[in-house]
């Protein structure tokens, strides 16, 4: 399983020491940063899943650091840290693309939540990049063209359950998802109480 790599930025070693810990007993790889000048240094020589910044710091604020961390790897996951007074400079952050933030003083367990979701939502979208690269999906028919040994575009669209049944040996169960089923009874019981047309 994947460990990520998380940089905590902050002015205050006491929050950097807090908030570390919490993360690194969550088994995340963190790198601190004890302003934004230095958090700079550690984004110019690496990539990280996600940075936790202070929003105001020194020279440097949370909203440098914040475009850096994005002009890096856009897919950056970014928190910022912020006082409840800082709270309309935290709303300007998440405009510019910040992903979410944290009031201080951060309790573990909110920590270890947001954290969580966010990195989750990270995967997500990282998966579906991958499948993205991989496979060609019709955006009305769902059918997945298939270019094994063709050149680029010259496959086959199949259906799902075609292609993985030719591609991994499946053969899936078609069945309703809770939603689907409730529609198709919806559908049925309004196809019975509908009144059958007169013989002509």
């Amino acid at each position: 399983m994947r460990v990520f790599e998380i940089l905590l930025v902050d002015d205050d070693p006491f929050i950097l020491r807090s908030i570390g810990s919490t993360l690194k007993n969550n088994k995340y790889l963190v790198t601190t940063a004890l302003s934004g000048e230095e958090a700079l240094e550690h984004i110019a020589r690496k990539e990280f899943d996600l940075v936790i910044t202070d929003l105001v710091m020194g020279t440097v604020d949370g909203i440098t650091v914040l475009k850096a961390a994005k002009q890096r790897n856009s897919e950056t996951v970014v928190m910022i840290l912020t006082g409840y007074g800082d709270m309309e400079s935290a709303v300007d952050a998440l405009r510019l693309n910040a992903d979410d933030y944290l009031l201080k003083p951060c309790e573990p367990e909110e920590i270890t939540l947001k954290v969580g979701k966010n990195l989750e939502r990270l995967s997500m979208r990282r998966k579906i990049k991958v499948y993205e690269d991989l496979l060609a999906v019709c955006c009305i028919c769902k059918k997945i063209r298939d270019d094994t040994g063709k050149d680029k575009g010259e496959g086959e669209w199949m259906t799902l359950e075609d292609y993985l049944y030719r591609r991994a040996g499946l053969k899936p169960t078609s069945t309703y998802c809770p939603e689907c089923a409730k529609q198709a009874k919806q559908d049925f019981d309004r196809s019975k109480d509908k009144p059958e047309d007169p013989p002509v």
